[in-house]
């Protein structure tokens, strides 16, 4: 059976997209930094699903962490065919009010962290001339957002990553696409005011707020393959808002 390593996959996005994955078939490892209990949620729901799994732990912002993630991954579930990148974390701020820390965390974590845990997936997929890495990045990657300099800065970041590395890595049979969400009901916009939030759905032509679920099924098509002819791509998840 096909496995997939599913970062940031406590809750949220990460969470529905191993849920998507193991109902297509895959068994998933679930990757969490810190909440261990999210964690064992997902992965009971995609035991659920009928798919095997494992909740592996690691601070992926630490290249030795990310190396061991997904080397636990493969340990316990088996070798990757896929690998989602979605963990990720936001500190919002305006640039002039905005600390070294706040900018450097969100560096590391949403960009750096990405590339240290495709970097240790890549020799694997290479040698197997096969597999499939899909990066979550965001629609403020195409648009921009005022007070998230830090955030858009890495998930620009990402696009850059993944339309690189696929020009590196196609020849091997390895894909690497993205998908950029736009805003979507999770822990992270709880806490947009409530005329913030009116705005974003009035200039969303769909006029609502997207779902986790929304984005995984994306993200588990991209994994699959349904979507063998498709690779350097970034795909908007957003309801048209990025028009």
């Amino acid at each position: 059976m096909p496995v997939a390593l599913v970062t940031g996959a406590s809750r949220g996005i990460g969470a529905a997209t191993a849920v998507a994955l193991a109902r297509d078939g895959f068994d998933v490892a679930v990757g969490y930094a810190g909440d261990r209990d999210g964690a064992e949620r997902t992965l009971a729901a995609v035991r659920a699903a009928g798919r095997a799994g494992a909740a592996v732990q690691g601070d992926q912002a630490d290249p030795e962490a990310a190396a061991a993630i997904v080397a636990g991954a493969e340990e316990q579930v088996g070798p990757l065919d896929a690998l989602v990148l979605n963990a990720g974390i936001a500190r919002d701020g305006l640039m002039l009010r905005m600390s070294d820390d706040d900018w450097q965390a969100v560096i590391d974590t949403n960009l750096s962290g990405s590339f240290y845990v495709a970097r240790a997936s890549l020799r694997g997929m290479m040698k197997r001339r096969s597999g499939s890495i899909v990066a979550v990045s965001s629609v403020v990657a195409l648009m921009g957002n005022p007070g998230q300099v830090n955030y858009a800065a890495a998930k620009a970041g990402l696009i850059g990553m993944v339309r690189s590395l696929a020009r590196e890595v196609g020849s091997r049979g390895v894909r690497v696409n993205a998908v950029a969400p736009g805003y979507i009901t999770t822990d992270m916009t709880a806490d947009l005011p409530d005329e913030l939030r009116d705005g974003i759905v009035a200039s969303t032509p769909l006029g609502r707020l997207g779902t986790a679920e929304d984005v995984a099924e994306v993200a588990a098509f991209l994994c699959g393959p349904s979507s063998a002819f498709m690779t350097g791509t970034v795909v908007p998840v957003d309801g048209g808002l990025s028009m």
